[in-house]
């Protein structure tokens, strides 16, 4: 095991400004390793991640050759800056460089550019399990450790009358609004009000097809296009919701589903992604009880490009005041499964160094002074 680092440096990238799930891990581990006593440098660098340009992949090779000017430092990259960049990272290797990957996604356009960098890094931490069985899977990578996104603790939600459904996400084709919207224009004959909390501007013309469909379906009055929410706004539509809805098409994780589980939400994601791994954290062991098993706090979804599975669901659990109580007895259940920061920045922390210690002072601070 290395000496424990007194320092890191995490480079993000620049080019991700919307609330994605990426940006609120790197931003929680920094504060959770500076909590630890460790200070820590948040580096943006710029450039058209993933891949760049050869001027922006130069440009990273050296900031990588560089290091930290510290010795038991160590640096680690996001990986939608590293796993398109290989070359940047066999320069840092030549240069007397190694750093880490932190993997939230795999990069599954370009399989030869992430083999090159995940084969020259000191290691990769993936954000899920199920991205590190990917990785595996399709490289044979070594060197792979998991540190789940943590939760932060909130209050549960009261729900709402009629029943609120919430989406956060930002408005993106993965993220597969249009499908969400399809299935609730079947479901117009019960009651319900719905929010799509997210950003308009990571894809605008995403965005306008998904207000077109509002209008094509007749859902102005029912479902609000709230944009990017944060802190109180964002904290107000939680308190209001009955049960979130997370249909990406591609998800490593999905931290809106412990997010939803934090707050008592149920929630319904598609099966065969990597919010389901999130989904089963907040399952409530039935082990003890007749019949043994779990108790999902939701439910994972087989779905395709038709809205229709999607809409039983719903019309299924908008209909069934049985099932709106137990989804909700075992999202209660689940919040005090779901791991804090804290125990994420400790397992990072573990992986490139020592045993995390107890909470010391904080030193984070980011290289351009704020």
């Amino acid at each position: 095991m290395q000496p424990r680092p007194s320092a890191v440096r995490l480079l993000v990238p620049g080019n991700i400004r919307h609330n994605s799930g990426g940006n609120v891990y790197n931003a929680a581990l920094a504060r959770g390793l500076s909590q630890l006593g460790v200070r820590v440098d948040v580096e943006p660098v710029e450039g058209t991640w993933p891949v760049g340009n050869t001027e922006e992949r130069r440009r990273l090779a050296g900031l990588l050759v560089r290091g930290t000017g510290n010795g038991d430092a160590v640096t680690i990259v996001d990986g939608l800056i590293a796993s398109g960049a290989p070359d940047a990272l066999e320069a840092a290797v030549e240069g007397g460089q190694r750093p880490w990957i932190l993997l939230h996604m795999p990069l599954i356009d370009h399989p030869e550019l992430e083999i090159r960098a995940l084969r020259a890094a000191a290691g990769v931490i993936c954000t899920s399990g199920s991205a590190a069985a990917d990785i595996t899977r399709r490289h044979g990578a070594a060197r792979v450790h998991v540190a789940l996104p943590g939760t932060e603790k909130a209050e549960p939600a009261v729900g709402s009358n009629p029943p609120h459904l919430l989406s956060v996400a930002a408005l993106l084709p993965n993220k597969d609004q249009m499908l969400l919207l399809g299935a609730l224009a079947q479901v117009q004959d019960l009651p319900w009000t719905a929010a799509l909390v997210g950003s308009d501007e990571a894809d605008p013309d995403y965005a306008r097809e998904v207000r077109g469909a509002l209008g094509e379906y007749g859902l102005e009055g029912r479902v609000r296009l709230a944009g990017e929410l944060r802190g109180s706004a964002l904290e107000e539509q939680w308190h209001a919701a009955d049960l979130s809805l997370l249909v990406s098409r591609v998800e490593a994780f999905g931290m809106a589903v412990t997010e939803s589980l934090a707050h008592g939400v149920p929630v319904v994601v598609r099966s065969g992604t990597g919010a389901v791994e999130a989904l089963n954290l907040g399952a409530v062991d039935l082990a003890a009880q007749e019949g043994g098993g779990s108790r999902l706090p939701g439910a994972a979804v087989v779905l395709d490009t038709d809205p229709a599975p999607l809409a039983a669901v719903l019309r299924g659990w908008l209909s069934g005041p049985e099932l709106q109580a137990q989804w909700r007895q075992a999202a209660l259940a689940g919040r005090d499964r779901l791991p804090g920061w804290d125990a994420t920045a400790r397992q990072v922390l573990e992986i490139i160094g020592g045993p995390a210690p107890g909470p010391g002072h904080s030193s984070e601070r980011r290289a351009d002074g704020q």
